[in-house]
């Protein structure tokens, strides 16, 4: 029997699997597919994620941070915030003497170098199909179409927003669908490599830029399904064109490489632990992406719940005590709601075409650009330290 069964080896469920393997913990995972190994000549990644300081201390702790200094991300050492065409709000690394404020890293890199240091103790099991779930007083097992029944002291879900684990343990959800959908665009820019991620509100939905390695950048289009799903139909010129028009000026000239869409939805699990069951990242609660924190809550649940765990098997308590898992749920919990919250307050605020809410919000923006060592906290904050 192992201690721990992790479901799903995405970027927190492998970090999860590498930290307690790595703490002398006999743990499984269960993966559906292979992960690639890197290779310098393939196009960048469509899904990209804005890694504040503290996930990066933790890839750092890991060993993935220097195999992904060697193969490709992008350091950005401003964050804008502006409405129309106005200076708005920045934050600025020199500011909080730092030399960034966080990197803008492909998803699946983050994947592949995680799994590259995976250590012998682990025990993998990919390519597999989960078929079933169930737990008794002291152990609960996964049962699989290719390894059959897996057997383990905890089991952690770490399978994504449509987390079967959850579904199959009849864990209840909060949420709602957005009015939006979000368009995806890889571009190659005039510009050299930069380093400013901004963010411009629009009263059908915000437009973000992330840099990306060399004259490449990320956009993020945020509005109308029907807006949406005709700018996704459109051809890589086609689309230049709309996002020329639609962009700010200080984006320059672009051309498209690579598109995608989904819908916009926020979801949190009403629980965060059932018997020997526990959520982490997006099977917990999927953000809306507006700030980009998806991964980064993910990675803090990641933290928490090894600390917790790796302190139970040290003092050889049962990895599924009740007061263990419910510090984790509570502490975890808590904090991603308040998140899920503020996001939600600025989505709503920004989406406003009232003339008092956009007087207010063009104010905030205004009075928070002066706000000194308001400022400074929020800037912190915003990198993941205190």
């Amino acid at each position: 029997m192992l201690d721990i069964l992790i479901v799903g080896g995405g970027m927190v469920g492998a970090s999860v699997a590498l930290k307690l393997s790595r703490a002398g913990l006999d743990v499984g995972l269960i993966e559906k597919q292979p992960v690639s190994a890197y290779d310098p000549q393939s196009t960048i990644d469509l899904r990209v994620s804005a890694i504040n300081r503290r996930s990066e201390q933790w890839l750092t702790d890991l060993g993935a941070w220097s195999l992904l200094q060697q193969w490709r991300l992008c350091p950005y050492k401003r964050l804008q915030a502006f409405e129309g065409e106005q200076a708005g709000l920045t934050f600025h690394a020199d500011e909080v003497a730092l030399t960034h404020l966080g990197h803008i890293v492909e998803n699946n890199l983050i994947q592949q170098a995680l799994w590259a240091n995976f250590p012998a103790n682990l025990q993998l099991f990919c390519p597999a199909t989960v078929t079933g779930y169930t737990q008794q007083s002291d152990f609960a097992s996964v049962s699989t179409a290719e390894f059959g029944e897996l057997k383990a002291k905890l089991v952690i879900a770490a399978d994504g927003g449509q987390s079967q684990l959850r579904q199959l343990a009849q864990i209840g959800v909060s949420g709602w669908q957005y009015q939006q959908s979000c368009l995806v665009v890889t571009v190659n820019t005039e510009y050299e490599q930069q380093d400013i991620t901004w963010q411009q509100f629009n009263e059908s939905g915000p437009r973000a830029f992330l840099p990306l390695p060399g004259k490449q950048g990320s956009l993020v289009w945020y509005d109308h399904h029907h807006k949406i799903k005709q700018l996704a139909a459109l051809s890589k010129t086609a689309l230049a064109e709309q996002i020329q028009q639609a962009f700010p000026a200080k984006l320059g000239k672009i051309t498209v490489e690579q598109v995608a869409s989904f819908p916009l939805a926020r979801v949190h699990a009403k629980d965060y632990v059932k018997g020997r069951l526990v959520l982490v990242g997006d099977a917990a609660h999927s953000i809306n992406p507006l700030a980009g924190q998806g991964v980064n809550l993910g990675f803090a649940d990641a933290m928490l719940l090894s600390e917790l765990l790796e302190k139970a098997f040290a003092q050889g308590k049962d990895l599924a005590v009740p007061e263990l898992l419910k510090q984790y749920q509570s502490t975890r919990q808590r904090e991603n709601a308040l998140m899920m919250s503020a996001m939600d307050l600025f989505y709503q605020s920004f989406s406003s075409s009232l003339p008092p809410v956009r007087f207010l919000r063009q104010l905030g923006l205004a009075v928070a650009e002066k706000a000194g060592p308001l400022k400074h906290w929020v800037s912190r904050y915003a990198v993941g330290i205190s």
